[in-house]
């Protein structure tokens, strides 16, 4: 069973950088730089390039620099992967859509040089970072694990007969 929980997760990772490399490419090679195509009111591709990780920061370092902290990121939530218990699936899942997401985003870095960003959340007066399909795995995965995260917390806590430490 082990196993086959194991070889999903997989799955999931390579279906994160697959996915995400396949919209890149499109974006990258079916849109102007910096052109904006209007999908809702709200919500745009807009194809930049990021020299940074998210948001752009750390955009002075040297790519190098950002390939081997990636490298770090993804051997660290490598680990937490594979040593959090297989009845944490919830938390296991997280982990495999950050893992993709980074593999995704280290990709673009090591073959350009930046990373392709083309979604654009906008309004009138306000406008969000510009971001892509891997970074969205990456938040969507961070949530996974901090949500299962505040249910153990509270299943422990429940299970321990509501203790606050109170006397």
């Amino acid at each position: 069973m082990k196993s086959k929980v194991s070889y999903s997760l997989l799955a999931l990772v390579a279906f994160a950088v697959i996915s995400d490399q396949i919209v890149k490419y499109l974006v990258e090679t079916g849109m102007d730089y910096q052109q904006q195509i209007d999908l809702l009111p709200f919500l745009a591709l807009f194809r930049v390039h990021n020299n940074g990780i998210a948001f752009s920061m750390l955009s002075g370092l040297h790519d190098v620099a950002l390939i081997v902290l990636t490298l770090v990121v993804i051997g660290f939530v490598s680990y937490l992967w594979w040593s959090t218990a297989p009845i944490r699936w919830i938390s296991r899942a997280g982990f495999a859509l950050i893992i993709g997401g980074a593999i995704g985003n280290l990709i673009d870095r090591s073959l350009h040089g930046y990373v392709i960003d083309y979604i654009l959340f906008h309004l009138p007066s306000w406008s969000f970072a510009v971001f892509n399909l891997a970074d969205a795995y990456i938040s969507v995965g961070a949530a996974l694990v901090v949500i299962e995260e505040i249910f153990v917390w509270q299943r422990d806590r429940r299970a321990g007969g509501g203790q606050t430490g109170e006397n």
